[in-house]
């Protein structure tokens, strides 16, 4: 095993002060520190503990700093964050990059860690999300606003705090009530302010340093829009080219994702299955590949609007802009099946136990789905939705276009 070459320490609003002895004469013992504008700022103006480290102000993005980071091995490097390193912060970023064995973590109590213990909910009954740093929307936060749902949110600055206020009462939820906390562990500064997401006053600034609690209160009469597969029709944009909710719900499950998988929506229309993908989970990531001009506006504005803003769009004919795409878990084809080539160049791109679902509609799309799947194996099911029509004073149940769907593990 070898010697970690990197500290990371957390280092809480009070700066120094909150540090363990041992990790203050880490501090004091660096060659070189690496921090935050706001941190390096206080630890020069500090005169009680003699800093001889060089300070370096780490870029946004960090990336950049890797080079640095290796040329400067061998010398005693600190890298001082805010709160834990380790949630969404600097230390998970440069644990994507180095070892477990070459860098060592000192926590402080988090962001999420303190605006629990002033607000006295448990952290388990809480979902955490983060808008600060580099290229997060705040739109990111729209699939976690369910009824009733708890969320503590790190912050970028002021603007955050009002956009968070908007997609509430955008979204029906104006009643919830928030609380914005201001530089907490800061014994002069710290600050609580209360309202409803509604009542945000237009032009009030919130400190930048700040962490947001709120619990989500649906208006009576608001239609919800869960998180699993199969929202109702009506939550997209589209110009009637569409996966409908039933089929789409059926779908989803098909697909069968899983945190941190990629899928690819070929032939992706509205781009509604790739956005339900991605509203499962956080971290799952997509692709939406189309050819009509009018539909990748679509696809862009449900993006927007149902809080995946990370979806991919690849305009242009498939499979010719598979092309250097990175490998898919998990293939849709809702368009295109009979297109030359296009299955075996998706099934080449799929990774080893991924799958592939295929939709069809059309006889010859049915006869392309038949014809893989007797070399291809797999399980072909037949989906009849039928619903609620008037005829005359009467009522009797429509069937829409039975849908054929082919779902297919890769060995």
């Amino acid at each position: 095993m070898t010697n970690p070459w990197l500290t990371i320490i957390g280092i809480g609003a009070d700066g120094l002060e909150s540090l363990a002895s041992a990790q203050l004469e880490q501090v004091k013992n660096a060659d070189i520190i690496i921090t935050a504008k706001r941190i390096a700022a206080s630890l020069k103006q500090q005169t009680q503990t003699p800093i001889k480290a060089d300070i370096h102000i780490w870029p946004v993005p960090f990336d950049p700093m890797f080079e640095n980071l290796f040329k400067w091995k061998g010398q005693n490097i600190v890298i001082l964050a805010t709160g834990d390193p380790l949630w969404h912060g600097v230390g998970s970023i440069i644990a994507r990059k180095l070892s477990p064995e070459e860098f060592e973590v000192y926590p402080a109590p988090s962001a999420y860690s303190l605006a629990a213990a002033r607000l006295g909910w448990p952290i388990s009954s809480c979902e955490l999300v983060t808008l600060h740093g580099y290229s997060r929307p705040s739109n990111l936060i729209r699939p976690f606003i369910q009824p009733n749902t708890r969320l503590i949110c790190l912050t970028g600055g002021n603007d955050t705090v009002h956009e968070v206020a908007y997609h509430l009462t955008a979204m029906g939820y104006g009643l919830s009530p928030m609380t914005v906390l201001e530089n907490m562990g800061d014994k002069t500064l710290e600050k609580r302010i209360d309202f409803l997401a509604q009542n945000i006053e237009p032009n009030k600034k919130f400190a930048a340093f700040n962490t947001i609690g709120f619990q989500c209160i649906v208006d009576k009469g608001e239609t919800v829009l869960p998180r699993t597969p199969g929202l109702p029709d009506n939550a997209f944009q589209h110009d009637g080219q569409l996966t409908k909710q039933h089929v789409r719900a059926i779908t989803g499950c098909a697909l069968s994702p899983s945190p941190g998988q990629l899928l690819w929506d070929v032939g992706a229309g509205c781009g509604s299955i790739a956005v339900e993908w991605m509203r499962q989970h956080l971290s799952n990531r997509a692709i939406a590949f189309e050819t009509n001009a009018d539909r990748i506006k679509l696809i862009d504005a449900n993006a927007e609007l149902l809080g995946t803003p990370y979806l991919k769009i690849i305009k242009g004919t498939a499979p010719q802009t598979f092309k250097d795409q990175p490998n898919p878990d998990a293939i849709f084809i809702g368009g295109g099946l009979t297109v030359e080539n296009l299955f075996e160049q998706a099934w080449q791109a799929l990774k080893p136990h991924g799958v592939l679902v295929a939709n069809a509609v059309t006889i010859e799309s049915r006869n392309k789905i038949t014809s893989l799947q007797s070399v291809h194996d797999g399980t072909l099911s037949e989906i009849a939705i039928a619903s609620l029509s008037e005829i005359g004073t009467k009522h009797t149940m429509k069937p829409a276009l039975p849908v054929l769907q082919w779902r297919v593990i890769k060995p």
